[in-house]
């Protein structure tokens, strides 16, 4: 299990993405628009540096639902590499099964 801090950490760079999503979209447009004057085009660039830093969507990681893990996350299922094989074992997963051959 991950850290419940780091866990944490990562829920609230999620929901700060999700607020400032509108604005930062508005901003990035407003810098690339080439109708618009260089000056402007360089505040929209100065605002846009200064929204909160995890208020991007870069900053925040991948983790496993179940365990918090950062590391070997399944995209289609978001749990790690272990809990995935763990709950295929047991049975858990529909339509997914141990391969042997």
């Amino acid at each position: 299990m991950a850290k419940k801090s780091v866990v944490e950490r990562n829920l609230k760079r999620m929901r700060l993405v999700e607020r400032y999503a509108a604005k930062r979209a508005d901003l990035r447009d407003q810098a690339k628009d080439t109708l618009l004057s260089p000056e402007e085009r360089f505040n929209a660039r100065l605002k846009l540096a200064q929204l909160p830093r995890n208020s991007s969507p870069v900053r925040v990681r991948l983790r496993c639902k179940l365990t918090g893990r950062s590391r070997g996350n399944y995209r289609k299922f978001q749990l790690s590499r272990i809990a995935l094989r763990e709950l295929a074992s047991r049975g858990q997963i529909p339509g997914m099964v141990k391969s042997s051959w």
